[in-house]
């Protein structure tokens, strides 16, 4: 979990989320990982920090508490001018946690990304640095293991190593799970290949493959399927073309076959050190150098674009900034996509299109998923309470404020979650100071509104209103607090002249997807009749490098027959190279069943994205098909697909669907 730079911006917190981890006040997210949450936090005296919090599922698991446990006794043993300092941490709390300090820059993936590579004394500084890092990391008796460009932010005054999630110490065993290799294709050493084993001269390795990232812009290795880049890796054949004369002697030395064959950290610091004092004087007086130090070098020749670093905009008042998971997220408004045969998911940054339909196709339907949810303004469609009595005025008025953690949690998600509801229906709902309240003895929680809005506009905004409840519902109840009792809301009208009226009403567990018939044609690919969609999570896990022959097989075989079908569309899609493994990728989401296709070529506008996530849909579709059919009694798991875009600020979901038979995949 790297995103405590600014390489992505701030992006608002999600129902559940904790207001304070320890001492810090919670003000958004800034990514997430393969162990969990990183959360914007806020100190006292305003300094900025990113939280670090396992995923609470992953908290009950003692291999992974012990892991970090130990990353946090191991990160406080490690200090260095190019490192990301260790503030605070509870590993033993209900759910464990870390703090470090929030630092402002892009990762050098990002950088290079936008920018290119890093030239001249800018890139000497860059090496001086991530060796000096390394160098502080082995003085410390740690070994870091997933050195890599996303693991260096580039700051306004340098470089900075991060991550310690997969660390261990050189005297003691790693803590990972049994059979998977910890560290990323393309970024592990040779003898990490062959024995499994990873010391301080594997760490030089990866810095060497990250300083010919940094001065060439193109992977040493290349990419591709990760047994092919295994290959290259132990075959010597890394891409230093570009990389310059008097530094590339040093990487060479850092990327040989044999561990004792590469220098240690603290001679490749010192050496890079040697090359970026002739560049240094000629920014500093010749006369002072004796008196500047490394980190004052780097400063003084360190001339990389500021990555852009927005404002943390502190919610004010009792009501946090949160925003429902729903697989439809973006900074102040919920997206719905028209896309065809698609949803769009955007995070902060992204663009959309006004999410209201026309009025005249503004469902009134109320939400539909398996008959279970209904308006309630007929008495025979009227849900009974366990005492026997319909959910009415009356019970509404008996029902009280929240009262508890779990109970406040709900509140604070419903009333923002409904508050950006407001904001996309143009202020066409309103909500009373007293609009959330809870009957714990009927498992209701109701929620009272005043509409603004005309009666074809109304309609629309209250089974909006009802989505978002239903949503917001489960994801807080069901995923955070499934201790509490609720399993109905109810939504109560208040119209002047007319007192209190219930208008909708569902049972949240069993109505499981929050559809609304209006949904049908804006989730899946026609005919996925489920509730399942993508999301981040599952995205993050199919960045995860698999080590499964078939899955490497069968992902290898669908990003080739997406790259060729990319690069067909040339004309179509106005891209302007030819793409290929760097920029379109194939991964598995092994819980939920999903092959993930994603492309971080971003130059494509919305018209060129659909067009070609057509096209990745209908080829995924097809691979899975294939591999169901040709798999030994059918036992492939793997049945559906979702494509992606993914940028500096975000990721978006364009396409999904479930891989029934090829007559069914998308036509592409």
């Amino acid at each position: 979990m790297s995103e405590n730079g600014s390489g992505g911006r701030v992006r608002p917190a999600r129902p559940g989320d904790p207001s304070r981890i320890g001492p810090y006040r919670i003000v958004g997210r800034l990514g997430a990982g393969g162990m969990g949450t990183v959360h914007a936090g806020v100190a006292a005296d305003g300094t900025r920090v990113a939280v670090k919090v396992i995923h609470p599922e992953q908290a009950q698991e003692p291999e992974f508490r012990a892991r970090f446990r130990r990353e946090v006794h191991l990160s406080s043993r490690v200090t260095g001018p190019h490192l990301v300092p260790l503030l605070a941490a509870d590993p033993d709390a209900q759910t464990p946690w870390l703090a470090t300090a929030y630092v402002p820059g892009p990762t050098l993936n990002q950088h290079v990304l936008a920018h290119g590579p890093l030239t001249e004394a800018s890139l000497y500084a860059f090496a001086a640095a991530t060796a000096g890092a390394l160098a502080s990391i082995h003085a410390a008796g740690v070994v870091h293991r997933d050195v890599k460009p996303q693991n260096v932010l580039l700051t306004p005054a340098g470089p900075r190593v991060l991550d310690f999630g997969i660390a261990h110490a050189a005297d003691g065993t790693s803590v990972t799970r049994t059979g998977v290799m910890s560290g990323t294709p393309g970024w592990i050493s040779p003898e990490q290949y062959r024995q499994g084993t990873a010391g301080p001269a594997g760490d030089l390795f990866a810095w060497g493959a990250l300083v010919a990232y940094a001065a060439t812009g193109r992977l040493p290795f290349g990419a591709g399927a990760p047994d092919v880049v295994a290959f290259r890796v132990m075959s010597g054949e890394a891409d230093l073309d570009g990389v310059p004369a008097p530094l590339r002697r040093i990487v060479e030395r850092a990327l040989a076959q044999e561990p004792g064959d590469r220098p240690s950290a603290a001679r490749a610091a010192e050496e890079c050190g040697a090359l970026l004092a002739s560049q240094a004087t000629q920014v500093v007086n010749a006369a002072a150098m004796p008196t500047v130090t490394a980190v004052d070098m780097v400063a003084a020749v360190w001339d990389v674009p500021a990555g852009d670093d927005p404002t943390w905009q502190l919610p004010s008042g009792g009501s946090r900034a949160r925003m429902r998971r729903a697989g439809i997220v973006v900074a102040a408004a919920v997206v719905v996509g028209g896309l065809a045969g698609g949803a769009v998911a955007l995070l902060p940054g992204g663009t959309g299109k006004d999410p209201r339909p026309p009025a005249s196709a503004a469902s009134s339907s109320p939400l539909a998923s398996a008959g279970s949810a209904h308006p309630a303004a007929s008495p025979a469609a009227q849900r009974q309470g366990t005492s026997g009595e319909s959910a009415s005025a009356q019970t509404f008025a008996r029902a009280r404020a929240a009262q508890g953690a779990g109970e406040h949690d709900v509140a604070r998600a419903v009333l923002h979650d409904e508050g950006v509801v407001a904001q996309e229906l143009g202020d066409g709902a309103e909500f009373t100071p007293d609009t959330v309240r809870f009957a714990p003895s009927r498992r209701e929680i109701y929620l009272s509104y005043r509409l603004t809005a005309d009666e074809q506009g109304a309609m629309y905004a209250e089974t909006e209103i009802a989505k978002n409840m239903c949503l917001t519902a489960r994801d807080v109840v069901l995923r955070l607090h499934p201790d509490l009792p609720y399993r109905h809301y109810v939504l109560v009208k208040e119209e002047q002249g007319q007192g209190l009226q219930v208008t909708w009403q569902d049972d949240f567990v069993a109505n499981s997807s929050c559809r609304s018939a209006a949904d049908d044609d804006t989730g899946q690919e026609p005919g996925t009749a489920e509730d399942w969609q993508p999301d981040e999570d599952g995205l993050g896990n199919a960045m995860i490098p698999s080590t499964d022959g078939t899955e490497i097989r069968v992902a290898d075989r669908t990003a080739r027959k997406i790259i060729t079908g990319s690069n067909a569309m040339r004309g179509t899609l106005g891209t302007d190279r030819v793409l290929g493994n760097a920029e379109i990728k194939v991964g598995f989401d092994t819980g939920n069943s999903v092959m993930y296709v994603w492309s971080d070529y971003v130059q494509w506008n919305q018209e060129q994205v659909e067009s070609w996530a057509s096209m990745a849909a209908g080829e995924a579709c097809r691979a899975l098909v294939t591999q169901r059919e040709s798999a030994s009694g059918g036992s492939w798991p793997y049945s559906r697909y979702a494509v992606a875009e993914i940028g500096g600020s975000g990721y978006l979901m364009i396409r999904w669907g479930t891989a029934t038979s090829r007559s069914e995949c998308p036509a592409g």
